[in-house]
């Protein structure tokens, strides 16, 4: 494991985007944009529902591409097929196999399992079976603890992350009071033992962040960078960043 070369050089949000000019976030163009700068890139991914995982952010294929539905309702071969709106580059989706095939091991890559809350660890299986796999820098990481530890029995030898923000925002409010507690204060450690600490940079400095860098050394990675002000906080409290918008 080796946990220095993601914390080298900057991380590209979803890759090095820039919807306004062509190039949609997860995309094939966005990962080589951020190959070419030299950037470790940061990507979603969805289940399918043959059990393949695909490099996609929401749940929902309406906000990215001409189709309607959960992502998980489609099998992987009819997903590769539906065009990202938006894209000059005639990008579609692709699976996260594709993605590490085109890297080859040139820039690290960390891999943002999403979950559903529901105690479905497939994706974590999957995304664990294909990094142990490949040779190049890698990590994984995601907001369920339950996701984390899975990944962690099926690939201990690969980097993992928990990630994280102070839940008090819409979203949050499908989570339940105690379960939003538990997890803003990293209260499952000893069940997910996470490599590092991936935390919104709106909700640094946080005093459970702080202890576990402290008495684990777990380093801080924090997203999304946007601003000037975000990226002032993240050289303050973290020991690397996930931007977006910028050439960092």
């Amino acid at each position: 494991m080796d946990l220095d070369r993601l914390f080298e050089f900057p991380i590209a949000h979803r890759g090095l985007h820039d919807a306004a000019n062509g190039v949609i976030e997860n995309s094939r163009t966005a990962v080589w944009n951020a190959m070419q700068h030299g950037y470790g890139f940061e990507v979603d991914v969805q289940i399918t529902a043959d059990g393949e995982a695909v490099v996609f952010h929401d749940d929902v294929l309406d906000r990215l591409t001409g189709e309607t539905g959960p992502v998980k309702a489609r099998s992987a071969s009819e997903l590769v097929e539906i065009p990202l709106t938006g894209s000059v580059y005639g990008d579609t989706i692709w699976t996260l196999q594709e993605l590490l095939e085109l890297v080859a091991g040139e820039v690290p890559g960390v891999i943002e399992i999403k979950t559903h809350w529901d105690g479905d660890t497939r994706l974590a299986k999957r995304t664990a079976e294909l990094l142990a796999a490949y040779q190049g820098p890698s990590a994984a990481k995601s907001f369920d603890p339950a996701v984390v530890a899975a990944f962690g029995r099926a690939a201990p030898g690969i980097a993992r992350g928990i990630i994280g923000y102070g839940y008090d925002d819409e979203e949050a409010e499908k989570l339940s009071p105690a379960r939003r507690f538990i997890l803003r204060n990293l209260l499952h450690w000893p069940r997910t033992r996470p490599h590092f600490i991936s935390w919104g940079v709106k909700d640094l400095p946080r005093r459970s962040v702080d202890i576990a860098n402290r008495l684990t050394g777990a380093p801080v990675m924090t997203w999304t960078v946007r601003t000037p002000s975000d990226q002032a906080r993240a050289g303050l409290y973290a020991d690397q960043m996930i931007f977006e918008g910028f050439l960092a």
